[in-house]
Formats: C-alpha cells, sequence, structure tokens
C-alpha cells in the first residue's frame, strides 16, 4: 500500500494499480492476489475457507447487533465502529469450543467478550460518566436495567466544551444471531442540565421476553446537548457521545 502524492489524486484502476481513497488520504496498492476457485476447492486453502467462513458470520453478527441498536447508534458511533466490532465477534466465535474451526459461532462462544464494547472510540463511556451505576440483566423476568444514584453532572460527566444539557440513555436488546432476529427497547431521561445541582436518582427498565433462550444485552450512553436561543441542538452532531455495552448474557 502506498500514499499518492502530488495534485491530482486518481481513483480507480489503471493496469495492475488501484487508486483509492480512505480516511487516511488516497493511496495506491498493486492488484494482486490468488484465483477464488483455487481458494474456494485447493486443500492447501482450507484453513482459508474457514478463517472466511467464520468472518462472514462475524460480520453477519455485528450487523445484527448495529441493527438491533440502530436508534441509540445514530448519535453515537464513530466511522471505524463496524470493523472494530466485527473484530470483537471474531474472538466471541473463536471462544467457541464445542464446534470446529471454521463452523464456530456466536450462540457456542462467548458473547460476554462484547462486554466494555465502546461504540464511539471518540468519546468513550468510561471516561465521560464517572457516576456509579448498577446493571442487571434479569433474564426469568425479561427486565433488562439500569440504575443511577443522584449525582451532580458538573463533577461526575466529562462533558466536552460547549455542553450545556444532556441526557441518560440505555437500551435492553434480545439478540437471536442464529436467526438474525432481535427484541430492543430503549429509555432516556428528559434533556438536564449540565451544572452543579444534583439529579434526581435514575432508574431505566427495558422489557425484553421473560425466559428468552437469546444473548441478552444492555447498552449505556450519554448525549449531549448546547442550548441556544432556548432550543437545544445535539453537540457536534453527537460526535462525543458515549455508547457502551455494559451487561451481557449469552447462553
Amino acid at each position: 500500500m502506498a500514499r499518492q502524492k502530488g495534485i491530482i489524486k486518481l481513483k480507480g484502476t489503471i493496469g495492475d494499480i488501484t487508486f483509492y481513497k480512505t480516511k487516511d488520504g488516497h493511496l495506491a496498492r498493486e492488484k494482486g492476489g490468488i484465483d477464488a476457485s483455487r481458494i474456494a476447492s485447493d486443500p492447501a486453502f482450507q484453513r482459508t475457507r474457514e478463517n472466511g467462513s467464520e468472518f462472514g458470520r462475524a460480520g453477519k453478527a455485528g450487523k445484527t447487533l448495529r441493527t438491533a441498536l440502530r436508534t441509540l447508534l445514530l448519535n453515537s458511533a464513530d466511522s471505524r465502529m463496524v470493523s472494530r466490532l466485527t473484530q470483537t465477534m471474531v474472538k466471541v466465535i473463536q471462544a467457541d469450543l464445542t464446534n470446529e474451526r471454521g463452523l464456530r459461532n456466536v450462540i457456542d462462544g462467548e458473547a460476554e467478550l462484547l462486554a466494555g464494547f465502546d461504540f464511539n472510540i471518540t468519546g468513550k463511556l468510561g471516561t465521560t460518566l464517572f457516576t456509579p451505576f448498577t446493571g442487571t440483566i434479569d433474564r426469568v423476568a425479561g427486565e433488562i436495567s439500569v440504575d443511577l444514584v443522584s449525582f451532580v453532572p458538573a463533577n461526575m460527566i466529562a462533558a466536552p466544551g460547549g455542553t450545556t444539557h444532556f441526557k441518560i440513555i440505555s437500551a435492553g436488546a434480545e439478540i437471536d444471531f442464529e436467526a438474525e432476529t432481535f427484541v430492543v427497547s430503549s429509555s432516556e431521561t428528559a434533556i438536564l442540565p449540565w451544572d452543579s445541582a444534583p439529579t434526581a436518582a435514575i432508574n431505566q427498565l427495558n422489557a425484553v421476553t421473560p425466559n428468552s433462550v437469546s444473548s441478552l444485552f444492555l447498552a449505556l450512553g450519554v448525549e449531549f446537548f448546547q442550548e441556544v436561543n432556548g432550543r437545544m441542538y445535539p453537540l457536534k452532531n453527537g460526535t462525543y457521545n458515549p455508547l457502551a455495552l455494559v451487561q451481557v448474557s449469552g447462553l
């Protein structure tokens, strides 16, 4: 991979060189690789086929999780979140000790490895929200909840410059990765002032299916706002809004 220099930047393929644009700038790379039919049938590429199968499965699982949490992710995700989530899903699949390599999956893997995943690397939950909270997943009752004690926003939330207000958001998701289906519910506080006045205790309950046999997730986040002439605007289009998986219950 090489970086393009000069005034004119190219896109497309010329001969064996492909020119393209990424977040890191205009790049170029030599076209090449092994014929796809050989990879699909040659015994020498058995490991490659197995890895490809599991990577594809990880991509589908990540998409299902992202779709379930789409409402929250619209304001709380970085540009490389999809690839980061897929990489983590690969680790979940690789933790499957039940199935043979190439057939491993999320359901038989360790979904708990997703706990702590930050959807927005620009604004991480752990470096933004400092007030203690308790996340609970009650599989029998179908209740996914989070409780925050009363806190002083200016002391316990590290807000980006320009913040005047915020709200706490959460979601409970029940996901069947095999069927690529989900049940999700979400909660949010009112838009609260980011100041030195203590908040009330915050209790958010997100209901899913009681006695579910699917993986369960609790996501928690913060959204920042700026008040201008009496109207609330999302601060910098949500660039610094944190959202993370704080509790995970696999099977």
